[in-house]
């Protein structure tokens, strides 16, 4: 029986386990790939570890997330950023140069190689024939020390393709189409990957879009073919020589199976706030908006922000909406300008913001309180926005575009009728290529002797001692299903600056939920710790492993849910915080904020053949909670975080 490319990519690289989905494996990881939100914690982890130079093929560091230099913290981190990819032999990144997707796609991205980043939305690099995932930022630390990436081996959902986008629908509308299907937990253990005829008619970077938002449906990551779009997009970027064609066998199975006509799609948009409430773009028409925003990681292709430049062309934006282009490389910026198309955008009234993540993450670009913005970006959860009132909507360039003109939610084939026709987007003839601001790492024998440069905002990690063998714990916080990371440990201006900082940014922990729980942690700090209870999909969302560090030192020991999101659920194990589940769903309505819970026997449970423990209530009864980790995890747990076990390894090695 023939392969599909998914699992093409994860034999060729399979250094444990097997292709039986539900097992761990283990593979081996030729690239990675940080940004400065989380990558700060990445190159401290590695100065723990004790590493020398990185061990991948390719490592690269991207400043894109904090680049709004209000004091000294963001451009310290910069300079501590740069120092750290020299000294341990690293790409780096300079600010204003692009989101991290984007730029490696155009730049490094290699078909036929895996790759793990240290962002939610790696898996966009999958649009090049790359098995690229998403995880903790300690998992990425171990990958460039050459250690292997472990996680279960996913099922493999392949998504047939057929016919081809009508006018005014494109790529973004494909993965709404999924999302409005399946919601945010369609995806939960499984590799997507699309094949059949309709890939013909998508580009590369048509591929990204979906690539991107797969993490939206929870999905491990997603899968493309290597074949004649992809030796076109790399050749436009005088990379021809790294295409290496990678296709499915004729007789490749997947163990699930969907197909979309794209013919018969039409413009989609999800409702806030969540990436899975979507709907028919008519369904919602007429509401007033105050934003406009295209750009950012989820449609980051020359072709997303020329689509806006060609429609917007002699015209103006609708008095009172905001229409800010976010372009995610400064390459892109360079096209635009060489076709003619960025003035006509600035004449329209757009706001040009510099290449990065920016209001994506929550770096301005924030819309007024309660009024909805239209934005392009791949997750609208609660606040991310920068408002604690938002009311984003995710939607294609076309809808956003749309909407800019009309002021209202438009359904952009209704342009139509104001004479308005369907541009056609043509790459130029003299397409521009900017390597300037990706500075190559140094030679190994160089790197290692470079100096890390620490500005006053950078702290050293905190200790992680083992988990204890019995927990008396009170449960500070309770929620509901679908907690995403952002609520967890929030992004945006206030905070990020203090990603490298974990005494200070634990201090906004959850404070979007429950503005009492940082106080009410610090209260028992000294303690044997507290619990979290939460619902389904428990810490979706973003990769950020702050969501795990910064509960941990603020004594959080035990996270109970009725089911975990993957990477936190990893990023909880690799920090020490026992990532438990109920036995059954229904004991999450017998305990409530304020209770008490004992646990005993935590390491015969953790050691167990049925991988269960018990958790034993304020009136005497008990509950029964089971756990889902290898025995590679459980080690991280008596030892207190995967940084422990590292260390352990390399002293006994010397």
């Amino acid at each position: 029986m023939g392969h599909n490319v998914a699992q093409k990519l994860i034999s060729e690289h399979l250094v444990s386990g097997d292709l039986e989905p539900g097992t761990e494996i283990g593979i081996k990881i030729d690239q990675t790939l940080t940004q400065d939100a989380t990558g700060t914690m990445v190159m401290l982890e590695l100065e723990a570890m004790g590493l020398d130079v990185v061990r991948t093929e390719l490592s690269a560091q991207y400043v894109d997330h904090n680049l709004l230099q209000t004091d000294e913290r963001n451009p310290d981190d910069h300079l501590f950023l740069r120092s750290a990819c020299r000294r341990f032999g690293i790409w780096y990144s300079q600010p204003g140069n692009g989101v991290s997707h984007a730029v490696h796609m155009q730049r490094l991205g290699v078909p036929g190689k895996t790759m793990v980043g240290s962002d939610s939305h790696t898996p966009a690099a999958g649009s090049l024939g790359m098995l690229a995932i998403g995880v903790g930022g300690l998992e990425v630390a171990m990958a460039m020390a050459g250690e292997p990436m472990y996680m279960t081996m996913p099922r493999i959902w392949g998504v047939e393709l057929t016919g081809e986008l009508p006018p005014w629908v494109s790529a973004k509308d494909v993965i709404l189409e999924l999302l409005r299907r399946h919601d945010v937990k369609g995806g939960v253990g499984r590799i997507i990957e699309y094949y059949g005829p309709g890939l013909d008619a998508l580009s590369a970077m048509d591929r990204h879009v979906i690539a991107n938002m797969g993490a939206e449906l929870g999905a491990t990551t997603t899968v493309f073919p290597a074949d004649a779009e992809v030796r076109t997009f790399l050749e436009r970027e005088q990379r021809g020589g790294d295409f290496v064609e990678l296709v499915p066998d004729d007789d490749a199975t997947y163990d699930l199976h969907e197909s979309i006509d794209l013919s018969s799609l039409e413009p989609l948009i999800a409702k806030p706030s969540s990436p899975g409430n979507v709907v028919g773009v008519r369904e919602v028409a007429g509401t007033e908006i105050y934003q406009a925003y295209i750009g950012s990681s989820a449609n980051p292709g020359l072709r997303d922000v020329a689509m806006v430049a060609m429609l917007m062309r002699g015209r103006r934006t609708h008095d009172g909406v905001s229409l800010d282009i976010n372009p995610a490389s400064r390459q892109d910026l360079e096209n635009l300008s060489g076709m003619g198309l960025l003035m006509p955008l600035l004449h329209a009234g757009a706001r040009l913001h510099q290449a990065g993540c920016n209001g994506c993450i929550g770096m301005g670009q924030a819309p007024a309180t309660g009024r909805p913005s239209l934005r392009t970006t791949p997750r609208n959860f609660p606040g991310r926005s920068g408002s604690d009132e938002d009311a984003v909507y995710l939607c294609s360039p076309e809808t956003a575009t749309a909407a800019a003109l009309t002021g209202v939610i438009t359904d952009p084939r209704d342009l139509e009728d104001r004479g308005i026709a369907y541009p056609a987007f043509v790459y130029p003839d003299d397409y521009q290529v900017n390597e300037g601001m990706l500075s190559p790492p140094l030679a190994p024998d160089a790197a290692g002797k470079e100096e890390l440069v620490k500005g006053p905002n950078i702290a050293s990690l905190p200790d992680f001692e083992p988990v204890a063998d019995r927990m008396e714990l009170p449960v500070l916080l309770k929620t509901g299903d679908n907690v995403s990371t952002d609520e967890i440990m929030p992004a945006g201006q206030r905070v990020l600056p203090f990603r490298s900082n974990i005494p200070k940014i634990s201090e906004f922990v959850y404070y979007q939920v429950d503005p009492t729980y940082v106080e009410r942690a610090r209260a028992i700090a000294g303690t044997s710790g507290h619990a979290i209870v939460g619902g389904d999909n428990y810490g979706q969302g973003s990769s950020r492993e702050h969501a795990a560090i910064a509960p941990r030192y603020l004594g959080l020991r035990v996270v109970i849910t009725k089911s975990f999101a993957r990477i936190h659920w990893q990023n909880l194990a690799n920090f020490g915080i026992l990532g438990l589940e109920f036995a059954d769903p229904s004991d999450y309505d017998r305990i409530e904020q304020g209770a008490t819970l004992t646990i005993e026997g935590i390491h015969a449970g953790l050691e167990s053949a049925d991988k269960t423990l018990t958790a034993r209530l304020d009136d005497g009864s008990d509950v029964s909670l089971r756990h889902r980790l290898s025995q590679r995890q459980v080690e991280m747990l008596h030892l207190g975080s995967l940084i422990n076990v590292f260390k352990q390894r390399l002293i006994t090695d010397r």
